[in-house]
């Protein structure tokens, strides 16, 4: 019966395929391509808007909470204020209460043992409420500093040390166009004790914004580019510590000095800082850089994540947000041969002005405090206060980067799909650095690629170990895995981290195998095979602009000369001095460009409608921006200036357009084009 069966069965078989067959149906295997599910950050983050009653101007300079979980926060204007409710909860509004009034731009607010203090520009000040009415009846001054009336001489903190001494930094002052040291010990951080001692701490800061500790108890803080300063940063703090800016060691030679270092010590050679430090004892480069405008522009809060937090799979790493860029990184820091060192990833973005405060919530969300009166910010709104929230959902990210003998091992929060993880065209390494210098900022300097030979996915696959050529102590590693992607299919949310090589590990190198081996013709002829081309390549059309748009002397042709001289300057706040300049068509311009300010600035004539779309892409020049200015090289761009340093003054030629009509110039600096910009008007 079972013999009779099958032969049956397979004889309507055969007659079932010959039908579909014979009718032209053609039966395939289904198609299993997997589907890659592209990442968001608002997958997992949420930014939710702390609403702010529209006559209290909340520009942010300090945020503390307070014991019944209300939030204190003091502003640029003077005034502390006490918001209940700040979560929102049960849809009810936060209220607001005026606290203190009257002080000198409080740039940071700590509760402790009891009390709410704030730095003012001169002075520690003690907040109390005796009475018990919600507002301080005493201001009392617990430490002062001298002032030289420098509008750039702001003072941040207090943050407490392990010891429960209280941390305050001084900036230096602006003059001409570079800082100074006008005020005793501005460029220094300073300890104060609990009975009110002072105690210098460590010297060379330019405009140390913020800094916190870390979940070793260690002082990190964060510093802006400038002179001395090639591009943003965090830096371990150690008593006795000279991180870099000169100006401050006008008072090195007072007793109450730890640093001894002199002014003239310091060589202004435009090598590396990592290098001079190789010869000046004591000079400390950074803990880990941030690529300036591709990883924020204004270095400002650091918050370390520990148990009061909630932000996904990070524990012991630090946030760090930048008011320039509106945006928030996270860093990875280890320490090697007792230095430390790290990477800097992205983390969340879109935030709605220019970032300066971090705090955890009770709930475990961050609560970010925000201001951008005269500090341009993406975030185009003049303040705000805002909570991010992570949704409990865990993105496919790095991790970490640490560094191994012959390379690197990054780890990651999901397994990764080991097919791509083994494949070297997943990666991308090179290396930068910058100048040490007087000189405003830096370019981008020494850059080269860095040969992977190896690669091994760990057996949980949350690792894998990147055995590398031409690694560079002191030098930034951009490391990128565009190319990975989870075991369930997800892209990274993030595939790019910057390491800061200060430190190269002892231990065991991976032994090469034929298995874990990269085959140079992959490396080679990877273009050729995808079609796709490199970083090195996708620059070098970014990285020249046409000379027609940018003329420094005076067409031979101009036979009758110059029709019209324009001179143009800036002023505070990121404003150029002309709002409107009006020109007749074709008339022959010489324009004058002085940047009389303390930041870069260029000057960039658009078309018509087009200054967003100019902006918008200088922004994305990356590693390569400051080499051309940060003009990018498109149809939009008409004329420009080079980029200036403060006090820089530069003329240049154009014939203006043909056509009537209203032509933007902006200023192209990462960032400044949203309020830096007028009107060319061309008439007939």
């Amino acid at each position: 019966m079972t013999i009779r069966y099958s032969n049956i069965h397979f004889h309507i078989k055969n007659v079932f395929c010959f039908l579909l067959i014979s009718i032209g149906i053609t039966i395939q295997a289904q198609d299993k391509t997997d589907t890659v599910h592209v990442q968001k950050e608002d997958d997992f983050y949420d930014i939710i808007t702390v609403p702010i009653p529209d006559d209290i101007i909340l520009e942010v300079g300090g945020m503390t909470f307070l014991p019944n979980d209300a939030l204190a926060v003091s502003t640029r204007r003077g005034e502390v204020w006490i918001i209940t409710n700040p979560y929102m909860k049960d849809g009810l509004k936060p209220q607001y209460k005026l606290f203190a009034q009257g002080m000198h731009e409080v740039l940071g607010l700590n509760y402790i043992n009891g009390d709410i203090y704030a730095v003012q520009r001169s002075e520690l000040t003690r907040l109390r409420d005796h009475d018990g009415d919600g507002e301080a009846d005493e201001y009392e001054t617990v430490y002062t500093w001298p002032l030289a009336a420098n509008y750039h001489e702001f003072s941040y903190g207090p943050v407490l040390d392990k010891q429960g001494n209280m941390i305050i930094t001084l900036n230096l002052g602006w003059v001409y166009d570079h800082g100074e040291s006008l005020s005793k010990w501005h460029g220094w951080m300073i300890k104060i004790s609990p009975d009110g001692k002072m105690k210098p701490f460590a010297a060379g800061m330019r405009s140390p914004a913020a800094f916190a500790l870390n979940d070793k108890g260690d002082i990190f803080y964060s510093e802006n580019q400038g002179d001395w300063v090639g591009s943003g940063s965090i830096t371990h703090v150690a008593e006795g510590d000279f991180v870099g800016n000169p100006a401050s060691l006008v008072w090195s030679g007072l007793p109450e000095s730890n640093v001894k270092l002199k002014k003239e010590d310091i060589p202004d050679t435009h090598e590396p800082k990592y290098d001079v430090a190789k010869r000046v004892p004591g000079l400390k480069p950074p803990s880990v850089w941030f690529p300036h405008t591709i990883l924020g522009i204004s270095t400002s809060g650091i918050l370390s994540y520990e148990a009061a937090g909630k932000m996904g799979p990070f524990e012991g790493q630090l946030f760090v947000g930048d008011q320039g860029q509106s945006k928030i990184m996270r860093v990875y820091l280890e320490k090697v041969k007792g230095v430390y060192q790290g990477a800097v990833f992205p983390f969340r973005e879109g935030f709605s002005s220019g970032i300066l405060r971090l705090n955890w919530g009770s709930d475990g969300s961050m609560f970010v405090g925000m201001t951008s009166r005269g500090w341009s910010s993406t975030g185009r709104k003049l303040f705000g206060l805002q909570r991010m929230v992570w949704n409990s959902k865990v993105p496919f990210e790095m991790k970490t980067i640490e560094a191994r003998p012959d390379g690197f091992e990054i780890s990651f929060t999901q397994p990764v799909d080991v097919s791509s993880a083994k494949n070297v065209a997943s990666y991308a390494i090179g290396s930068f650095t910058y100048q040490y210098h007087h000189n405003y900022g830096s370019p981008v300097i020494n850059q080269g690629t860095c040969t992977i030979r190896a690669i091994e996915v760990s057996p949980d696959r949350l690792k894998v170990r990147l055995v590398v050529d031409s690694l560079k102590l002191g030098y930034i590693h951009e490391i990128k895995t565009e190319g990975i992607v989870s075991a369930d299919k997800n892209t990274l949310l993030h595939h790019v981290g910057y390491y800061t090589l200060n430190q190269i590990p002892d231990g065991d190198k991976l032994v090469i195998t034929d298995d874990n081996k990269v085959k140079p013709v992959m490396q080679h002829d990877h273009m050729a095979m995808t079609g796709k081309k490199t970083s090195a390549d996708s620059t070098k059309k970014a990285v020249t602009a046409p000379a027609v748009k940018y003329m420094v002397k005076q067409p031979a042709a101009w036979k009758n000369g110059v029709e019209r001289t324009i001179k143009l300057g800036t002023l505070p706040g990121l404003k150029y001095d002309l709002e409107t300049i009006t020109v007749k068509a074709n008339a022959k311009v010489k324009l004058i460009f002085n940047n009389n300010d303390d930041m870069l600035h260029n000057m960039v004539i658009t078309k018509p409608e087009a200054a967003d779309r100019v902006g918008e892409a200088a922004m994305k020049l990356g590693l390569n921006g400051e080499k051309v200015g940060y003009v990018p090289d498109s149809p939009d761009v008409l004329f420009h200036t080079k980029l200036l340093g403060p006090s820089e003054t530069e003329t240049i030629y154009f014939t203006a357009p043909d056509k009537p009509g209203k032509y933007p110039f902006v200023c192209t600096y990462p960032g400044h084009y949203l309020m830096m910009r007028g009107v060319l008007v061309v008439t007939k």
